[in-house]
């Protein structure tokens, strides 16, 4: 039976370029860069203090050897700040033309106004449109970029900023703390459902650049709320890297779904770091799908810390020709009758290679806790890689864990069921394929997001066959 290429992604949308025009940018990672970017942004003192203690550290902090090869990066030559030729517009129709039209070509404006309480849109290193709908605003909720949030809820920022994760957590998480820039701020007050999610989408133009948002979430008690976030770039002949942050606050009864499609290019060093604290019967569900970019790693963490605290984590990722995804995930279940389910799936292709870490505690105080992991890996050719590396400690003897995974290639027996029911051998490449990544493409919010939806149909659909 011949075997068929499945071709790469056609990124016509999104590797769209345009102008690497700016208003502002700085290169490199010194002491003075760091001055510079506070200087330009107008920031508190104390921001300025905690930049240079984060650049100290991680001058400090050694390079992981234990994931992908990082040796191509060199932070002299990456532009830690781009700011585009526009400050942030609260009128979609006051947005530049150029940037305008790429969002525009990427569903954002459109999804807005079908389905989402809020957006905020990030263009290289700054936002440049955020809005929210006035219903909420009269609940108290707080939607706005992260640079507001440090001038106009400086109390807030200071309880929480760093504390979910701290400048001490990596060598690259003390890098986002000594650069980053825009993001989102997200305070929902006790007692508030946000039925309609809020969307942050995060567009990085400028070839050799980084992006380095911050986002940051509480979602006081007994609230709840649904929170998308989309990534992308076009493709560049140099490296370009993203190594933001998301620290998330789930209170005591509350509950958030944080959804997340990463698109990068194929040039992209994506350094993501994604940590979450859930108080008691508090809920924590991540939904992320891991697309494009050279290297990525990425491993969102749970800390359980309230009883009854849960965690749900629905994921994929697909990786092709010269990409290497070390992805996974980190839980830790702090007090009794804490548990959660991890449900995860890898597609590999053309040489590819796709890496899930589970990295797992159970504090002998989480008695009756429970933690169920499923990942799932399919090859579709004998010259790609999938690699699953679990390290759990299991504290206590009163709980139950279980770690299943299955790694194969396309079954040729399937294909041949299907070709004698008169279906072609790409086709039924292609549904195998979709059958397999169909449960996690099912938990994406795709009725929320256009741009999601032409993620997804892309990667999992459009490409194959």
């Amino acid at each position: 039976m011949s075997k068929t290429k499945i071709e790469d992604v056609n990124r016509n949308i999104y590797d769209i370029k345009n102008k690497n025009e700016y208003s502002y940018k700085t290169i490199g990672l010194t002491e003075d860069v760091i001055k510079d970017i506070s200087k330009q942004k107008n920031e508190p003192e104390w921001m300025l203090e905690l930049r240079l203690k984060a650049l100290e550290i991680y001058e400090k902090l050694n390079m992981p050897t234990w994931g992908p090869d990082l040796s191509d990066l060199d932070m002299s030559k990456i532009a830690t700040y781009v700011r585009p030729k526009t400050d942030m517009k609260k009128s979609w129709d006051d947005v530049p033309d150029e940037i305008k039209n790429t969002f525009d070509k990427l569903g954002i404006p459109e999804a807005e106004k079908e389905s989402l309480a809020g957006v905020g849109a990030q263009y290289d290193s700054e936002i440049v449109y955020h809005s929210i709908k006035e219903e909420l605003v009269k609940q108290g909720v707080i939607y706005t970029d992260f640079d507001t949030a440090v001038k106009e809820y400086p109390d807030l920022v200071k309880q929480y900023f760093t504390k979910c994760v701290p400048i001490t957590d990596h060598k690259f998480i003390a890098l986002h703390y000594a650069v980053w820039s825009g993001g989102s701020f997200v305070y929902v007050p006790k007692g508030v459902k946000v039925e309609i999610p809020l969307q942050s989408y995060f567009r990085l133009n400028a070839p050799g650049a980084g992006q380095f948002e911050h986002t940051l979430i509480i979602v006081d008690e007994n609230s709840s709320l649904q929170f998308i976030e989309g990534c992308s770039a076009p493709k560049y002949n140099e490296i370009n890297l993203h190594a933001g942050c998301v620290e998330l606050f789930v209170k005591e009864n509350s509950f958030l779904r944080y959804s997340t499609i990463e698109n990068w290019s194929k040039n992209m060093m994506n350094l993501n770091t994604k940590k979450v604290i859930v108080e008691k019967n508090g809920k924590i569900e991540w939904v992320t799908g891991s697309f494009g970019s050279k290297i990525s790693m990425l491993y969102p963490m749970s800390i359980l810390n309230g009883e009854n605290a849960k965690c749900e984590f629905t994921g994929i990722s697909f990786a092709g020709k010269g990409q290497d995804l070390d992805t996974g995930l980190k839980i830790v279940h702090n007090s009794p009758n804490t548990s959660a389910v991890v449900n995860s799936k890898s597609i590999s292709k053309d040489g590819g290679a796709c890496t899930f870490r589970s990295n797992v505690t159970i504090r002998p105080r989480a008695k009756n806790s429970k933690s169920a992991i499923s990942c799932e890996s399919l090859m579709l050719d004998s010259i790609s890689r999938s690699d699953t590396i679990p390290t759990n400690s299991i504290e206590t003897e009163d709980a139950i864990f279980s770690h299943e995974a299955k790694i194969g290639k396309i079954s040729d027996q399937a294909i041949f069921y299907l070709m004698t029911r008169g279906i072609s051998e790409e086709e039924a490449k292609a549904m195998i394929v979709r059958g397999f990544a169909d449960p996690i493409s099912k938990a994406l919010p795709l009725e929320y997001a256009v741009e999601m939806n032409n993620l997804i149909n892309l990667e999992l659909e459009g490409s194959i066959g």
